[in-house]
C-alpha cells in the first residue's frame, strides 16, 4: 500500500535450509499451459542457457527436461544466492526466511516428474511476500512480532493453486510492516520482523513497498518469480523500482483468501517476475474461483492461459491513450515514457495523446475512507483465523506494539491503526457512501468513460519516478499521487481493475517503468501490449548492486 498523504529481533534463520521427509502431493498438473509457445514467443529461450539466477521459466524447464538440472540443485543454488546475497555481501534483506522443507520438497518433485506431466510452473522456486499462509512451518506475519508466535493452520487459496502445479515455494519476503497500513510516516520495506530492505540496482535506494521483498528478491535473482500484493500500488511500485514485471489482477480474479488483509474492496495478490512470459505464466497458475473468497465467484469465467497473448506483435492496431494527469512530475520518468510512446509508434500502436481520466484528482478521499473501515474489519476476520496467536483484534495489535515500542516503533509510529480503530461498522453511511463514490469515480466515471470516449485498448503513464534514498526518520519521499514524483497506480487500485508494470529505461542507474492499465477483466490484452513492448524495448538489466548512484558495486556473487 503507498499511503496518502499516504537488528531484526526474533527473526528465525533464513538459513535453515536442512533436507526433510516431507512429500509433495502428486496430484495432476490442471493447467497445459504449451511449453512451444513460450519458446516461439520468449526471445530469451532459443539462446544458451544463462545462470539458474538470470533464466527464466522456460529455460528452467528446458534442462530439467533434459536432465542437466533437477529441481533440488535449482532451490539448492538459490538458498546459497539468498545467503551470499540477501543475508551477505549487499544485505538485501528480502527474504524474510527459507522454507525449511525446500530441499526434500524439491527432490520429491524431482521423483515424481517423469509422472507427473509437469507444466511450466513444477520445480520452479517462488517466493510469496510474508502475508500470505502457508500450512508448514514457515510463519506469516506481516512484517509483525505480533504475529511470529504461531504458523498458519492452512495455504492461502493461491498457495494451494500453486502446490498443485508443482512449484516450489522456497520462502517468504520482507515487505512493508503490515502492507504499509500503519503509519503515514513509515518507510517502505521495513518490518519489524525483517528490517529494511534494499533496492539492489542502488542500496541506499528503497525498493517500494510493500511488496519490496518481493520485487527485490526477483530482480536480484533469488528465485526465478515471487508473488506480491497490491491495495494501492504495493506491486507496481516496487515492481517498478527494482527494474521487473509486476501485474496487479483485476480484483476477484486471484484469491484472497489466507492473505493478510487491508481492504476486501482493493486487495489482491499478483506475479512479480523478470519477464511478461514469466509473470503469465504464474498468474495462470494462481487464477481463479475459490469458495473461501466470494469475490472470485466469477474468476473461472475469466482466468486463461494467459501466455496464450506473447504477441511479439502486440503493439500493432493497439489504441493506446497517454493520461498526461498522471505524468509531468518527474523528468526522467517523462523522458523514459516519451521513449516508449515512440516505441510504440514504431510497432503500429495508435497513440491517442493525451487523454483525460476523470475524477482523477477526487479519489484520494473516499479510498481513505474505505481502507480505514475495511482494515478495523478486515484485520478482525483474518485474526480469527489464526486462533494460536496471542492477538485476536486491531485493539489487541495496537497494545501490542505499545508494549514492544523498541521493536516495533522505533521510526514511526501506528497512527493509520489508530484512526481504523475508531472506525465504527461496515453498515455506517459515511462508509456505504465512500465505497460506493469511489468505485464510481474510479470505474465507470473515470476508467471506463474515458475507454470509451476516445475508443481505446489501454490506458498508459509513468510507473513512478526513479527511486527515492531510504528514510527512516521522516519515511517515504513518495506516496501514490504525489505530485512531486508521480505514481500511476491509484485509478486501477480503487476501481479494481488490472495494470501491468513493465521497465523501460533508466535514470542515474535507476531502473523506471511504464504501467498500462484498462478495463475489469482485460489481462488478456494488457499483456499482449507489454509483451510487445518489451521485445522491442528490451529494457531490463540485472541490477550492480551499487552503494550509491554514482559509487561502486558491492562485492557480490555475479
Amino acid at each position: 500500500m503507498l499511503r496518502q498523504r499516504d537488528t531484526m529481533p526474533h527473526r528465525r534463520s533464513p538459513l535453515h535450509t536442512e533436507p526433510s521427509e516431507a512429500a509433495v502431493k502428486r496430484s495432476p498438473v490442471h493447467l497445459a499451459l504449451l511449453v512451444t509457445v513460450l519458446l516461439a514467443g520468449h526471445a530469451l529461450a532459443a539462446q544458451p542457457g544463462p545462470p539458474p539466477a538470470w533464466a527464466s521459466i522456460v529455460q528452467l524447464q528446458q534442462q530439467m527436461d533434459t536432465g542437466t538440472l533437477d529441481s533440488r540443485t535449482l532451490a539448492r543454488q538459490f538458498l546459497d544466492r539468498i545467503a551470499q546475497i540477501d543475508q551477505a555481501g549487499p544485505t538485501l534483506r528480502a527474504v524474510i526466511e527459507t522454507n525449511p522443507d525446500a530441499l526434500g520438497l524439491a527432490a520429491a518433485l524431482d521423483a515424481g516428474r517423469a509422472k507427473a506431466k509437469p507444466g511450466p510452473l513444477y520445480g520452479i522456486p517462488v517466493l510469496l511476500k510474508d502475508n500470505i499462509d502457508t500450512g508448514d512451518r514457515m510463519l506469516t506475519t506481516a512484517g509483525s512480532l505480533a504475529l511470529a508466535s504461531a504458523p498458519a493452520a492452512r495455504d492461502a487459496g493461491l498457495v494451494e493453486r500453486l502446490r498443485k502445479a508443482g512449484a516450489l515455494v522456497l520462502g517468504k519476503t520482507n515487505l512493508s510492516e503490515w502492507a504499509n497500513f500503519r503509519s503515514s510516516h513509515a518507510s517502505s520495506g521495513w518490518s519489524g520482523r525483517g528490517g529494511q530492505t534494499k533496492n539492489p540496482y542502488v542500496l541506499d535506494r528503497n525498493p517500494c513497498g510493500s511488496s519490496a521483498g518481493s520485487g527485490a528478491a526477483v530482480a536480484a535473482g533469488l528465485a526465478t518469480v515471487a508473488i506480491g500484493t497490491e491495495t494501492d500500488g504495493s506491486i507496481i511500485c516496487p515492481a517498478a523500482s527494482n527494474g521487473i514485471v509486476g501485474i496487479k489482477p483485476t480484483l476477484g480474479l486471484v484469491s484472497r483468501s489466507g492473505i493478510v488483509p487491508i481492504s476486501h474492496s482493493q486487495d489482491t495478490a499478483g506475479p512479480m517476475a523478470r519477464s511478461v512470459a514469466d509473470a503469465a505464466a504464474l498468474l495462470s497458475v494462481i487464477a481463479g474461483s475459490d469458495p473461501r473468497d466470494p469475490a472470485t465467484a466469477d474468476a473461472d469465467r475469466h482466468a486463461t492461459d494467459y501466455t496464450r497473448f506473447l504477441d511479439p506483435d502486440g503493439l500493432k492496431g493497439k489504441r493506446i491513450g497517454v493520461v498526461r494527469q498522471l505524468a509531468g512530475a518527474e523528468p526522467n520518468a517523462d523522458r523514459v515514457l516519451g521513449q516508449a510512446i515512440a516505441l510504440m509508434k514504431a510497432q503500429g500502436a495508435i497513440i491517442v495523446d493525451p487523454v483525460t481520466v476523470p475524477h482523477l484528482s477526487e479519489l484520494g478521499g473516499p479510498e481513505m475512507t474505505v481502507l480505514l473501515y475495511e482494515f478495523k474489519h478486515d484485520i478482525n476476520a483474518y485474526l480469527a483465523t489464526r486462533p494460536k496467536l496471542e492477538v485476536r483484534t486491531l485493539a489487541d495489535l495496537i497494545a501490542f506494539d505499545k508494549a514492544h515500542a523498541a521493536q516495533e516503533m522505533p521510526w514511526f509510529g501506528q497512527e493509520l491503526f489508530e484512526q481504523a480503530q475508531a472506525k465504527g461498522p461496515l453498515t455506517d453511511k459515511k462508509y456505504t457512501d465512500a465505497q460506493a463514490k469511489a468505485k464510481r469515480l474510479a470505474g465507470a466515471g473515470g476508467i471506463d468513460a474515458a475507454l470509451a470516449q476516445y475508443h481505446l485498448d489501454a490506458l498508459l503513464a509513468p510507473s513512478w519516478g526513479p527511486a527515492f534514498v531510504t528514510d527512516p526518520v521522516l519515511g517515504d519521499h513518495i506516496v501514490s499521487g504525489d505530485p512531486t514524483v508521480g505514481g500511476a497506480s491509484q485509478p486501477a487500485a480503487v476501481a479494481g481493475y488490472p495494470s501491468i508494470t513493465v521497465p523501460a529505461g533508466f535514470a542515474h542507474n535507476l531502473p523506471i517503468g511504464i504501467v498500462l492499465f484498462g478495463a475489469k477483466w482485460s489481462e488478456p490484452k494488457l499483456i499482449s501490449i507489454a509483451y510487445g513492448f518489451e521485445q522491442h524495448a528490451r529494457a531490463w538489466q540485472p541490477p550492480r548492486f551499487l552503494d550509491t548512484v554514482a559509487g561502486k558495486p558491492v562485492a557480490t556473487a555475479p
